[in-house]
């Protein structure tokens, strides 16, 4: 996949393109859905397949104090594009100037003078243009008088419910990991950098590696404990993940995110990680004692293990 930037050119180099559009957070299974169909097109007429997106969410630029809960950042939404096998993936800075445009001149400045579209996919529920005044009868209309032809995607439905980012964003706030990874078509992770933490965990024989986060608006799980696939230094450990106040500790409201990594000893102080979500193994608790506690983490460690035997 060959990614172009449209913020540092004017116009791409494109030939014609069969193509659609989209903010694509999570690149889950329904827009895999969607950009099958584009390729099946693209295929159709001897064209090549472009992803059009935007490297911001327009939301944030609109408003900015808006906080987006988002299952991916740039640089990973990029990496899960490239597995679609779509040939180009065209980022689209939104601006405040875009935003002004109706659907009829985005469709003629932006999608055939300047990225040079010849067919575009609309997803099922897709709007575009200012206010999103226009539906797809009036797109059709639009493109017809420039020469773009406007296909409507058939949606794809799951459990008889639409996918969406939206659903998968809830089913990881209620700890239903598995369910958003099956509508992800692959495991939801969390990257960031180890940094110093309360060093407790050493104490009471289960050392943890403090995890901030590098995407700020990344959705992070339900308060609890996860089995964990965790990836640092070229290699993939087990582990387990604990979200949540460490309410027994009594430290506050302030969220911590610390993996136990299983068969490791060593200092990975300032390193970069990425813990893979497995599963949901508990909720975040309040024990009465430190050895309560001690105990829980122990028979967590064992379901952890168990659950992830098989992976």
């Amino acid at each position: 996949m060959q990614v172009i930037d449209l913020t540092y050119r004017n116009e791409t180099e494109l030939p014609k393109v069969v193509a659609t559009l989209g903010f694509f957070d999570g690149v889950h299974i329904g827009h895999r859905h969607l950009i099958d169909q584009v390729k099946a097109e693209a295929n159709r007429l001897g064209l090549p397949s472009a992803v059009i997106t935007f490297p911001v969410h327009p939301r944030k630029v609109l408003q900015t104090d808006y906080q987006p809960k988002l299952l991916c950042g740039y640089e990973e939404k990029l990496e899960q594009l490239n597995t679609t096998g779509v040939d180009y993936c065209i980022s689209l800075p939104f601006t405040t100037e875009l935003s002004k445009l109706d659907a009829e001149d985005f469709i003629v400045k932006i999608l055939h003078e300047k990225i040079h579209v010849k067919t575009l996919l609309i997803g099922y529920d897709h709007r575009f243009g200012r206010n999103r005044e226009d539906g797809f009868d009036q797109y059709v209309e639009h493109g017809k008088k420039i020469g773009i032809d406007i296909i409507q995607a058939t949606e794809m439905r799951v459990d008889d419910e639409d996918v969406s980012s939206s659903r998968i964003r809830r089913l990881l706030m209620k700890g239903e990991i598995e369910k958003a990874n099956q509508l992800l078509t692959y495991n939801y992770t969390l990257s960031g950098k180890i940094v110093e933490g309360y060093q407790v965990g050493r104490t009471i024989g289960f050392p943890t590696a403090n995890v901030k986060a590098w995407e700020k608006y990344k959705v992070v799980p339900l308060l609890g404990v996860y089995a964990v696939l965790v990836h640092f230094q070229g290699e993939t450990h087990e582990g387990m993940l604990y979200i949540g106040t460490r309410p027994t500790l009594q430290n506050g409201m302030e969220i911590s995110v610390e993996v136990n990594i299983f068969d490791f000893d060593g200092d990975l102080y300032n390193e970069s990680l990425t813990v893979e979500f497995i599963d949901f193994i508990r909720g975040d608790e309040k024990f009465d004692t430190i050895q309560q506690l001690v105990d829980q983490i122990y028979k967590d460690k064992e379901n952890v293990k168990k659950r992830l035997k098989n992976v």
